[in-house]
């Protein structure tokens, strides 16, 4: 294996090092002459020829082994910055000090005159500075002549941003060889330094402007091609903004990319990234309580059926990340659990985990692993949720979210287990599908079990359900669909043009539940509450579809068509957060609010749920539907109905 080097050590490696290093001491030795003849002007014969060539030489070397030991040769004169200028200063600095010092012991300072140094501590920062922003001007001016010569065959790019990480990106495709885009103008959100320039690219205008300054240039012959949003944050307010001028405008809307990027290859050209379709939600970071979260998960068992799906494997991902004393991963997919658990096990390689193969709606098997692991903490993701499959599917819907979430519940009741989190759905209210109405009746029993609970006092088991919509990227939503079919060529299939859906990330959902759960486990006057994570506005998933053609470069209906295929079984249109009989209530955390669903009586909910289940299991789906409808009144079937 070939030896790096040391960087902590000198070298001179390399021709240019070299030719650097001399160069400097030999300027060193000049501005000591130069020094002396500014002070003395032309009558160098006030100064012996002695000590002339005694004082350089001492000079010299002191300057020698401050380059030697501070690395001033080590800069690259290209990339000169303001940064090797403030080493220039401390290396001459040092240099005359030392100086000074050695001409002191010597001679007592009788030979040279005062002044004598001060000239030279300018001369010397002259010397070692001028050349190199010298050569770093020169370089740059060839680098933007050669992009001006070469913007023919470049993309033409108009940057949306007239600050430091604007001037890097322009640096950057500047410099390498062959850089795939030529900047043609700025825009400044702001609208502050319109008509001044960053390395020879005009600020044109502001974010209004950008239809304006487009035409003109179409006009001139230079029209941009692409928007590149060089900020490292953008709300997304500002993109949805800027995707709706791009689509006008016909051009590609993208970002620049990240700092690592440029830190690779100097002389390559930068490669741009896609906006994400997270980056649409540009919802503010929600303030967590980390400090709550460490306390109720750090040292504890924690469970979490569900594991490897998209909920699931996000919460052994966030748990483990708060040192819980052991994590158990339980999934019925054994491609699923493998993957998470290859995961944590690389990512937390000290925390204890089992991964258990079982299906939730199994009772005896998971009787005995909770008998067996004890946990103090379950999450229960666990859920048949594909609103079509479960339409197909009711009996093995009422099995897995019913029945499944029961086993569970009753196991964490008999095993002392502190708190069990259900994830939930919006789908659960006033549903039109079976997937819905199953989780409602999941929530119902979960609600009724904390009031049941409530009485014990603080040895029971708190049963905190939270309430949320569609992940974005979960396994069946509809952003994978798009990118499958976007990638197919299209086109994208939307059911209907007016359907509606709440969205957030699988990492802010799972940081409110979170939130949530301690809320819900800290405070007893929620009991048989539901906790609703704020979603924000809604979106239309026809603009999501044409958001996602925007994003990788294409033209809605132009380069990809955008189908209407009509609802699918148990679809409506849009989704809600509450009842009509529930009462939003704030929290004291932004993002959660509280709903108070009615409650049902445990006995008679339990009665219910064994015949749920025993119709289930023979499969006698009319009757399976039945009975969740007699659960939930709100439940209508919907027209498009076809199982």
């Amino acid at each position: 294996m070939r030896r790096l080097p040391d960087l902590k050590t000198f070298s001179l490696r390399g021709t240019r090092a070299r030719i650097a290093f001399a160069h400097d001491v030999i300027v060193a030795a000049l501005s000591f002459v130069a020094a002396l003849y500014l002070r003395v002007g032309g009558d160098l014969n006030y100064f012996s020829i002695d000590f002339v060539a005694q004082a350089t030489a001492i000079f010299t070397v002191i300057a020698a082994a401050v380059f030697w030991t501070m690395r001033l040769y080590a800069g690259v004169w290209r990339y000169a910055s303001m940064e090797d200028l403030v080493a220039i200063v401390r290396a001459v600095t040092a240099i005359t000090l030392i100086f000074l010092a050695a001409m002191f012991l010597i001679s007592r300072l009788e030979l040279i005159p005062r002044s004598t140094l001060p000239i030279n501590w300018l001369v010397l920062l002259a010397l070692l500075g001028g050349p190199r922003f010298i050569y770093r001007l020169f370089k740059d001016r060839r680098a933007n002549d050669s992009a001006g010569r070469d913007s023919e065959r470049r993309i033409p790019v108009l940057l949306i941003g007239a600050g430091d990480s604007a001037e890097l990106f322009i640096r950057a495709i500047n410099r390498a060889r062959q850089s795939a885009w030529h900047a043609v103008g700025l825009i400044d959100e702001k609208g502050r330094r319109v008509g001044r320039n960053i390395h020879g690219v005009q600020v044109l205008g502001g974010i209004d402007d950008i239809r304006t300054i487009v035409e003109r240039m179409d006009h001139q012959g230079r029209r941009p091609q692409r928007l590149i949003v060089t900020k490292s944050h953008i709300d997304g307010d500002e993109i949805q903004r800027l995707l709706a001028i791009a689509e006008e405008l016909g051009l590609g809307l993208a970002r620049m990319p990240q700092l690592d990027d440029f830190r690779e290859d100097i002389d390559k050209s930068p490669e741009i990234r896609p906006i994400r379709i997270e980056d649409l939600l540009g919802r503010p970071q929600a303030s967590l309580d980390r400090d709550s979260m460490a306390t109720l998960i750090g040292g504890k068992r924690v469970l979490v059926t569900g594991a490897g799906g998209t909920i699931g494997s996000e919460l052994c991902r966030q748990i483990a990340a708060f040192n819980p004393a052991a994590i158990v991963l339980l999934d019925n997919s054994e491609y699923q659990l493998y993957t998470i658990d290859l995961e944590i096990g690389e990512t937390s390689p000290d925390l204890p985990r089992r991964t258990i193969l079982a299906d939730v709606r199994d009772r005896d098997r998971i009787a005995r692993i909770f008998a067996v692991e004890r946990p103090e903490l379950v999450f229960h993701a666990a859920a048949l949720k594909h609103v079509p499959m479960v339409e197909l599917h009711p009996d093995e819907g009422a099995l897995t979210n019913v029945a499944g979430t029961r086993i569970v519940a009753d196991a964490c009741r008999a095993q002392g287990v502190r708190a069990m989190v259900l994830i939930s759905t919006d789908k659960a209210v006033n549903p039109s599908s079976m997937m819905g109405a199953t989780k409602r009746v999941a929530e119902s029993y979960c609600q009724a079990l904390d009031l049941s609970e409530a009485a014990r006092g603080e040895d029971r088991t708190h049963f905190v359900t939270v309430r949320f919509g569609n992940v974005l990227g979960s396994t069946g939503s509809v952003v994978p669909l798009f990118q499958r079919q976007l990638a197919a060529g299209g086109p994208l299939t939307v059911t209907h043009p007016d359907m509606t859906r709440y969205f957030m990330t699988v990492r802010e959902a799972v940081e409110l539940v979170l939130q949530a759960s301690v809320q819900g486990v800290a405070d007893n006057a929620d009991q048989g509450k539901i906790y609703v994570l704020d979603m924000g506005e809604p979106v239309k998933i026809i603009d999501l579809a044409r958001q996602i053609i925007l994003l990788a470069g294409f033209q809605p209906d132009i380069d990809v068509k955008i189908e209407i295929t009509g609802p699918r079984p148990g679809e409506k249109l849009f989704e809600e957060i509450l009842h009509a009989s529930e009462e939003l209530v704030p929290t004291p955390h932004p993002g959660i609010l509280l709903a108070a669903p009615r409650a049902t009586d445990l006995a008679a909910l339990g009665w219910t749920i064994d015949e749920l289940a025993a119709a289930a299991h023979a499969g006698d789906s009319e009757k399976t539907r039945a009975i969740v409808q007699g659960l939930v009144p709100e439940f209508q079937t919907p027209d498009n109905d076809n199982s």
